[in-house]
C-alpha cells in the first residue's frame, strides 16, 4: 500500500475512532494513538521521514494558533502566577528529571540528547484534558490555568529544546549566548507577533470571498512561523502573540458566514493534523523496530518505561507542592481574603493527572535530524520511542481515567462563564434596543423589539421571530445595523474586561446564528 493510500484509510480510521471516543466520553487522541500503535506492527508499511523544519510548522503552527485565538488575556492575566510555575518551573524540573534517568539507564547518551529529549516530553498538551473537561464542567479557573498552560510550555520546553540539539549537533553552546538569545527570541516573537497581526489585518482587510479568507488564513499562520524561524525568535510565542492579537480585532470585521465557515474548516484541519502526526510517528516505529537488533530492546523498553514514569511522577508531585505553598502563603498573609485563588487538593489532583502529551511531543521528535543527514541526531531512534510511549501511556492512561477521577473528586461549575454570557446577552440586547428607539412603528419593527426586551428581560439566547416573513428591504437595513450594535456592544465587554474569551465565543455564536437568520442573501434551502 502506498503512503497516499495509507494516509487516506488511516484518516477514515481516525473519523471512526473519534465517534467512539465520544461516545465512550474519552479524548480522541487516546484512540489515535493506539492506531498509531497498531501501525508500528503493520508489515510492509513505509517509512516516512520528514523535513526537521517542516515537521513544526506543519503541525504545531495551526495547532497553536487555534488555541490562541481562544485564549483569554484577561483569565490568564488573573492565573498568570499558576500558569508560569506549570509552564516554566513545572516543565524545567520534568525536564532536569527525564534527563538524569535517561542517562542512568543509557550512559553514552550526552546531557545534550538527554536533555533534548526532556524538552520533547515535558510540555503537556492540554487539548486532550479540556476535551473531557468541558464534558463535566469544572470550576472554570481549572479549564483557564490548563489552557494557559498548553499554551506556554511550548515555548518554554521548545526553547531548551532548540538549545539541546543545537549543543548536540555542534558540540556545545556558548553560555554568553544563550541569556541574549533568551530575551530575543521570546521579546523578539511577541513584537514580531503582534506587528504580523497588524499587517495582516490590514492586508486582508478587502478581502470578502470566503475561500481566498480562510485559505490566507493558513497561509499566513505557517508564514509567521516560518518567518520567525528564519529570523531567530521563538516561532511559539510569535504565532501566540499573532492570534491573540488577531483575535481582538477579527470579530468587527468579519460576518457570520465567514466566522462560522472558517472555525469550521479549523476545526478539521486541527483533526486531520493530529491523525497525520500519529501516522507519521506510527511510520517513524515501524523503521525503529527493524533498525533496533533484539538484544537492544530490553534497554529500550525499560528506558521509556522510566521515562513514563517519571513525566507522570514529577508533574503530580510538582502540582502539590506548588498547591500546599500556595494554601500556606494565602493563610498566613492574605487572612482569608482572596478564597476563590485558595487551591484545593482536588483541584490540584486533577491538575497534576491532566499531563497528556499529544501533537507538540510528537512533532518535536519528528524533527530530530535522521539518519539521511549529513550527521544523525544521537539516540534519535530511542528518542522517538521515548516520546510516543509518552504520549501514548498519558492519552490512554490517564484520559480514559481522567472523567471519572473528575466524578469522584467532585469539583463542580462555578457558573461563571454562564453568568458573563447572561451579561453579554442583556448588554447586547440593550444594544439592540437603542438601535430599534428611533425607528417608525411598524408590524415587523415591532415584533423585533418585543423579541429583544423579552430576551433582555429573560436572558433567553434566542430571538423571537416570525418564520413566515423572508427578510428583505427596510427590515433586512435595521436588522443589520441591530446585529452591528450588538457585536461592538459585546467587544466593548471583551475590551474592558467585564466578560471572558469563553463568554465572548458563547454570545458571538449566538449572533452568528441570529445574522445568519436575517441575512438577505441566505434562503431557506441554501
Amino acid at each position: 500500500m502506498g503512503v497516499f493510500e495509507l494516509v487516506i484509510t488511516l484518516l477514515l480510521v481516525g473519523a471512526v475512532l473519534s465517534m467512539w471516543a465520544n461516545r465512550l466520553g474519552v479524548p480522541y487522541p487516546a484512540m489515535l494513538a493506539l492506531a498509531g500503535a497498531a501501525l508500528t506492527f503493520i508489515p510492509g508499511t513505509p517509512e516516512v521521514v520528514l523535513d526537521p523544519r517542516l515537521a513544526l510548522a506543519l503541525f504545531v503552527s495551526p495547532v497553536l494558533l487555534d488555541a490562541a485565538f481562544d485564549a483569554s488575556p484577561r483569565d490568564l492575566k488573573r492565573n498568570l502566577v499558576t500558569v508560569s510555575s506549570l509552564a516554566i518551573l513545572a516543565v524545567g524540573v520534568t525536564i532536569v528529571a527525564v534527563a538524569f534517568v535517561a542517562r542512568h539507564y543509557m550512559p553514552g547518551m550526552s546531557w545534550a540528547a538527554a536533555i533534548a529529549l526532556g524538552a520533547i516530553v515535558a510540555p503537556p498538551d492540554t487539548s486532550a484534558a479540556t476535551t473531557v473537561l468541558r464534558r463535566v464542567r469544572p470550576p472554570h479557573r481549572l479549564v483557564v490555568v490548563l489552557q494557559g498552560e498548553s499554551l506556554f510550555n511550548d515555548a518554554s520546553a521548545l526553547l531548551v529544546y532548540r538549545l539541546a540539539v543545537t549543543a548536540a549537533m555542534s558540540g556545545a553552546v556558548s553560555g554568553w549566548k544563550v541569556a541574549p538569545m533568551f530575551l530575543l527570541t521570546c521579546g523578539g516573537g511577541v513584537v514580531a507577533g503582534v506587528l504580523l497581526a497588524k499587517f495582516y489585518m490590514w492586508a486582508t482587510k478587502p478581502i470578502k470571498d470566503i475561500p481566498t479568507s480562510v485559505l490566507l488564513q493558513f497561509i499566513g499562520t505557517f508564514a509567521v512561523w516560518l518567518l520567525a524561524d528564519r529570523l531567530g525568535l521563538s516561532a511559539i510565542l510569535t504565532v501566540i502573540a499573532f492570534a491573540m492579537t488577531a483575535a481582538r480585532h477579527a470579530p468587527g470585521r468579519i460576518d457570520a458566514r465567514e466566522r462560522i465557515s472558517s472555525y469550521a474548516v479549523w476545526d478539521v484541519a486541527v483533526f486531520v493534523l493530529n491523525v497525520l502526526a500519529f501516522v507519521m510517528i506510527g511510520l517513524q516505529l515501524r523503521g525503529i523496530v527493524v533498525r533496533t537488533p533484539d538484544s537492544g530492546w530490553h534497554t529500550y523498553l525499560v528506558c521509556a518505561v522510566a521515562v513514563c514514569v517519571t513525566v507522570v511522577l514529577v508533574r503530580i508531585l510538582w502540582v502539590l507542592f506548588y498547591s500546599t505553598i500556595v494554601r500556606w502563603i494565602i493563610k498566613s498573609f492574605d487572612h482569608g481574603r482572596q478564597p476563590l485563588t485558595m487551591p484545593t487538593y482536588g483541584g490540584s489532583l486533577i491538575v497534576g493527572w491532566c499531563g497528556m502529551r499529544g501533537i507538540v511531543t510528537l512533532a518535536a521528535a519528528l524533527a530530530l535530524p535522521d539518519g539521511s543527514a549529513t550527521t544523525a541526531f544521537p539516540y534519535r531512534d530511542l528518542i522517538i520511542l521515548c516520546a510516543f510511549c509518552v504520549v501514548l501511556t498519558t492519552l490512554v492512561l490517564q484520559g480514559m481515567t481522567l472523567r471519572p477521577l473528575l466524578v469522584w473528586v467532585g469539583l463542580k461549575d462555578d457558573g461563571t462563564v454562564d453568568r458573563e454570557t447572561r451579561l453579554a446577552r442583556v448588554e447586547t440586547a440593550r444594544a439592540a434596543l437603542r438601535v430599534l428607539e428611533g425607528q417608525p412603528s411598524r408590524p415587523a419593527i415591532d415584533a423585533m423589539r418585543r423579541a429583544y426586551e423579552a430576551r433582555m428581560r429573560t436572558d433567553e439566547a434566542q430571538a423571537k421571530g416570525n418564520p413566515g416573513e423572508q427578510p428583505g428591504g427596510e427590515l433586512a437595513a435595521v436588522a443589520a445595523r441591530v446585529i452591528t450594535a450588538q457585536r461592538a456592544a459585546l467587544m466593548d465587554l471583551r475590551a474592558r474586561w467585564i466578560i471572558g474569551d469563553d463568554a465572548f465565543h458563547a454570545a458571538e455564536e449566538e449572533l452568528d446564528l441570529l445574522e445568519l437568520t436575517t441575512d438577505a442573501r441566505i434562503r431557506p434551502g441554501d
